[in-house]
């Protein structure tokens, strides 16, 4: 394209940069007036692959090893009340700050917001310690509003970097990778309660040195956060940068949600299926896992669940990149493959959730489940195909907004959107939950609202997922260009 051409032409008065990719360049030999940074031993730090596997690992140590303490139900206690209360103060934040996480990302760099993010995971362990020993109350909301500022910052920065770093042809890959080491964090962090309960066969509150674990992997994830590079650093194989603002003001941010939205208005189809994704997490983890089990259980069921999750991304997410199939045909088989999977999942969960009633669970005389317990292997394998089936939703999420764009400042907004409407739903769903509604209606509005999210999803996936995009249609909204996106050789105006 002539617009990426690279200019020739130079005076000493510019500001150029030479960086060495291809070998030894002696500096003497450059024209005056160009400036020598030598990064060929250090691009490979700046790539896609080593940013996406070091985010990965963050988010093993922080929201991991979070939803490793969720996944027992309760947060760890046997009163799940306390922590539907800050649950719901979670994802309220979550949802105001998610929504507008983009606009953090772009103006404070993915770096940052991932560091701050961490600190509130470890925070909200630090307030459940506490509350086994003395009554906080006010400390736990505040700890889990906390979480929820933190959590959405960190999940759009997250987003932000699978979606827009990666080619369109490694998109489902990249969260396959991902989401698997993310997920590995929540299976180790399950085997810690597992390991520390491994004779308790009632239902109880896991031991101190467990919530202590926690906090300290947390905070390791947090300062790990600080070791990655920020989108303005990313160099992809064949040279090519993330598209960004040059100099995003928080003006300038705000105009980018209401521009995502009137660049690709038919995304809002795609809310529901933003408002459906987290809206299950409370009947899984509150009214199965963390009604029907003993502790020991309850930790074996959430390593297989999360295991099982890791199975899930991978194969779909390999599957997503297939290059035999046009990538818009994709996504209307995907489409069909999730409703179908819905339909089947979902369905067998009915005949599991009519045994028993929150009731029957709150009974004096209730005996938890075991996994020595005559009839344990059904709900086992219904529990690991309900975490085989949130990480194919996630996928196929992440993967439809992949498709919409590569722009890194689009994809922000994109995420922050999904994380935004995801945190809002999740918030109703465990305020329901503390209110203590019936596990069947909770069980019947997942099903409903899953079915209904794909339908509405219909029309993007079959009308707007093309088998590329340009990215001349990236760049609408910014104030780059093609010069600053594509590969222009050994020779650069203006430096990274």
């Amino acid at each position: 394209m002539a617009a990426a051409a690279m200019d020739t032409s130079f005076n000493t008065s510019d500001n150029y940069t030479h960086y060495e990719e291809a070998g030894p360049i002696d500096p003497t030999t450059l024209p005056a007036g160009w400036k020598y940074r030598k990064i060929f031993n250090t691009t490979w730090y700046a790539s896609p692959k080593v940013q996406l596997v070091m985010v990965a690992f963050v988010c093993f140590l922080c929201p991991g090893m979070f939803n490793a303490l969720g996944g027992l139900g309760g947060g760890g206690k046997t009163n799940a009340t306390l922590a539907d209360n800050m649950n719901t103060a979670l994802y309220s934040t979550f949802a105001v700050f998610g929504f507008f996480g983009g606009t953090f990302v772009n103006k404070l760099g993915v770096k940052v917001t991932l560091a701050f993010g961490g600190i509130g995971y470890c925070i909200y362990a630090i307030s459940l310690l506490v509350s086994v020993h003395a009554s906080v109350g006010g400390f736990n909301i505040f700890a889990g509003a906390l979480l929820g500022v933190c959590a959405g910052l960190l999940w759009t920065a997250q987003g932000t970097i699978m979606i827009s770093y990666p080619h369109e042809s490694s998109k489902g890959r990249y969260f396959a990778w991902f989401w698997a080491i993310f997920n590995m964090g929540a299976v180790i962090g399950s085997l810690i309660p597992l390991g520390q309960n491994i004779h308790v066969t009632t239902n109880k509150t896991v031991t101190d040195g467990t919530y202590i674990a926690f906090i300290v992997l947390m905070f390791t994830g947090a300062c790990l956060a600080l070791c990655l590079c920020n989108a303005s650093d990313i160099i992809r194989p064949d040279g090519t940068r993330v598209v960004l603002m040059k100099n995003p003001s928080w003006q300038t941010e705000f105009i980018g949600l209401w521009e995502t939205l009137k660049f690709e208005p038919y995304v809002i189809l795609l809310f529901p299926m933003f408002w459906s994704s987290n809206w299950f997490y409370t009947y899984q983890q509150n009214a199965i896992n963390g009604a029907h089990f003993d502790t020991r259980t309850k930790a074996l069921n959430s390593c297989l669940y999360y295991l099982a999750q890791i199975f899930g991304a991978l194969i779909l997410g390999y599957a997503l990149d297939n290059s035999k199939v046009r990538r818009s045909v994709r996504g209307k088989i995907c489409l069909v493959f999730l409703f179908a999977v819905t339909m089947v999942i979902w369905g067998s969960g009915y005949a599991w959730q009519k045994q028993y009633t929150r009731a029957d669970t709150s009974a004096a005389d209730f005996v938890p489940t075991d996994w020595n317990t005559s009839g344990y292997v059904g709900p086992m394998f219904l529990y690991i195909f309900y975490g085989l089936y949130d990480s194919l939703w996630q996928a196929s999420v992440y993967w439809f907004m992949g498709a919409l764009s590569n722009s890194g400042r689009r994809s922000a907004n994109y995420v922050g959107f999904y994380k935004g409407i995801q945190s809002a739903g999740a918030a109703v769903m465990w305020s329901l939950d503390s209110r203590k509604i019936s596990f069947m209606a909770e069980y019947a509005s997942n099903w409903g609202l899953l079915s209904f999210s794909l339908l509405c999803a219909a029309p993007v996936i079959f009308l707007k997922i093309k088998d590329t995009v340009s990215v001349e249609e990236d760049l609408v909204g910014t104030d780059e260009t093609l010069a600053d996106v594509l590969p222009q050789g050994h020779m650069e105006k203006g430096g990274v």
